[in-house]
């Protein structure tokens, strides 16, 4: 009986041991080839990302820098796009995880069906796509190269580290001025002209407010930030368009510095799916698409919102009231 149960608990330890060399990813060669041989991170001239929603990210080196050629080749961030190309550059066949074309829709590298598509170009004129799936364990993607039916599984990156939106490679920073340096703001929108300039304890102040009003300081210094500060979701482009609605801006501010300098600030149209805005101001060519909550303030705010509130009088009879 003792024999017995060694033979079974042998065969069983067989059985165990084939089932992890069939299904656990494996070497196709001792510490895996590297699937773009020699490729290195500056031999990119081109790149595009594309994710599983439909949007896409579009980069090229133009004389030795990153722009967005879409957006009029709006500048992009080196230090971004960098870090992932040279992480494409590390791939390697080390880890296979299957050779069936069956399995590419499962995993998420197919074609038609992927969590992230990742094109480039190198400066010899070659095209590459990978297609980064499915993550199985934090941190670890399947991955397959165009034109193979190997898919592979990797720890180099996943698809958060291929973003395809235009801010996660650029500057998000389209304009800021140092709020100190301005000494006139005016607002002009649907809802009036405003005017506030500093006084000479540096506080700021509202052209008309009558001796009964009180500033509501917190909403003006919030108003002065939001222009003095405009973040971008993506860019569009240095030419003008009838769409963008600056010939009757919904807001129009126009910021002036201690230096003299003065600063044009125009919030265009909104649109209707994502609701952000379009908005141009007068120290770059470029016009942007800004989230409404980067400009809602100066397209809405109106006079009641700079004017504090008066206390609300204690009625007769409550405790502590005189």
């Amino acid at each position: 009986m003792k024999r017995l149960n060694l033979i079974l608990a042998l065969v069983l330890a067989a059985q165990i041991v084939l089932s992890v060399a069939l299904f656990w990813p494996r070497s196709a060669a001792t510490g895996g080839e590297a699937l773009f041989p020699g490729l290195q991170a500056g031999d990119v001239v081109a790149l595009t990302v594309t994710d599983d929603q439909g949007n896409a990210i579009a980069l090229r080196k133009v004389a030795g820098a990153w722009v967005m050629p879409e957006a009029d080749n709006y500048p992009a961030q080196e230090s971004q796009i960098t870090p992932l190309l040279e992480k494409v550059a590390k791939l390697n066949s080390r880890r296979l995880v299957t050779r069936t074309d069956a399995s590419l829709k499962r995993l998420k590298v197919a074609a038609d069906d992927f969590v992230r598509r990742i094109d480039f170009e190198t400066a010899d004129g070659a095209s590459h796509t990978i297609y980064l799936g499915s993550s199985p364990s934090y941190g670890a993607s399947h991955f397959r190269i165009e034109g193979q039916h190997e898919t592979y599984l990797t720890n180099e990156f996943s698809g958060g580290d291929a973003n395809a939106t235009a801010a996660a490679w650029l500057d998000t920073a389209y304009f800021k001025v140092a709020q100190d340096e301005l000494t006139r703001v005016a607002l002009e929108n649907a809802n009036g002209a405003f005017v506030f300039t500093r006084d000479d304890a540096g506080d700021w102040t509202l052209a008309g407010l009558k001796a009964d009003e009180q500033l509501a300081a917190g909403t003006v210094t919030g108003l002065v930030g939001k222009a003095a500060s405009v973040t971008l979701l993506r860019p569009l482009g240095t030419q003008e368009d009838a769409a963008y609605g600056l010939d009757e801006p919904a807001a129009t501010v126009t910021l002036e510095k201690k230096d003299g300098q003065t600063i044009t600030l125009l919030v265009g149209a909104q649109d209707a799916a994502d609701k952000s805005y379009v908005v141009k101001v007068s120290t770059s060519p470029y016009y942007v698409r800004v989230a409404e909550y980067g400009v809602n303030a100066l397209v809405a705010d109106k006079r009641e919102d700079f004017i504090q509130p008066p206390a609300t009088p204690t009625p007769e009879g409550t405790p502590g009231a005189p």
